[in-house]
């Protein structure tokens, strides 16, 4: 038996979700909203934790992230730099090693150079080391001939052989025959030939001395020996060591240059 005041159980009521739950005569059954999400404003909003020591000094923060760009773009320009130079050689850069005690250039016959090559580069080098020995003994001979009142353009002379010959005949015929060896190019073999040619030339000219440039005493041969021998004999000595390192000098480079030739007919062959 149903009481007056008594709800019916089974009558249908409408629920407005937007009604004020708390209001007055409201019948709604929703439950009431639990607390409101953290981090809206409220007073009550949770703590975040954030860590304070990278914030403690932000120009030294600043300061390491502007160095750490700079060495950033270091690096990018060195790598550019290198894969530019593979791009143009076509080889990969080499670090200098040689002499040991000041590198200037790189030279490792013995792991760049295959094994049945090594012995003629190594003749190859002997022949550069010797005219370098050539053009610097010329300039202590020709310093003694100036001493002793030969004049100073001759010392000038000499001086500009040695300066000019030393680093030209690495790069126009050592080096070509270096990369020629080591990578088999019969276009760097032909550079070598021709140029090789002007070396070979270059040192018989040097060990004759003809009295061309002022009467040929800026070059150790033996014309200019005989010339200072009369009047100096210590002078003399000196030109005739000279002479005997210029026709020593001849001597290997038509031998590297058989060597050399055999060894481009054999690989071409």
């Amino acid at each position: 038996m149903r009481r007056n005041n008594d709800p019916n159980p089974f009558d249908e009521e409408e629920v407005n979700p937007f009604a004020n739950a708390a209001g007055p005569g409201s019948k709604s059954r929703l439950p009431p909203l639990g607390p409101e999400p953290v981090g809206f404003g409220n007073k009550h909003d949770a703590t975040v934790d954030i860590p304070l020591h990278n914030m403690n000094d932000p120009k030294k923060k600043e300061k390491d992230l502007a160095a750490w760009e700079a060495d950033l773009k270091r690096r990018e320009k060195d790598i550019k730099r290198r894969e530019d130079a593979v791009s143009s050689a076509g080889v990969p850069t080499d670090d200098k090693n040689w002499p040991p005690f000041f590198p200037i250039i790189h030279h490792d016959i013995a792991n760049e150079i295959p094994v049945h090559a090594q012995r003629l580069q190594y003749l190859a080098f002997a022949s550069w080391l010797g005219i370098v020995l050539c053009l610097v003994w010329n300039i202590v001979a020709v310093t003694v001939c100036w001493i002793r009142g030969g004049g100073v353009k001759i010392f000038f002379l000499a001086t500009i052989y040695a300066l000019l010959g030393c680093p030209l005949s690495y790069v126009l015929w050592y080096r070509p025959l270096y990369r020629a060896v080591r990578t088999d190019s019969a276009l760097k073999f032909g550079w070598f030939f021709l140029l090789y040619l002007f070396h070979i030339g270059f040192c018989i000219f040097a060990a004759i001395a003809p009295p061309v440039v002022f009467h040929g005493k800026s070059l150790t041969g033996i014309l200019a020996a005989i010339d200072v021998f009369s009047d100096h004999v210590l002078v003399g000595i000196f030109y005739l060591i000279g002479f005997g390192f210029f026709c020593l000098e001849t001597l290997l480079s038509l031998w590297v240059l058989q060597k050399v030739y055999m060894y481009f007919r054999g690989v071409k062959n």
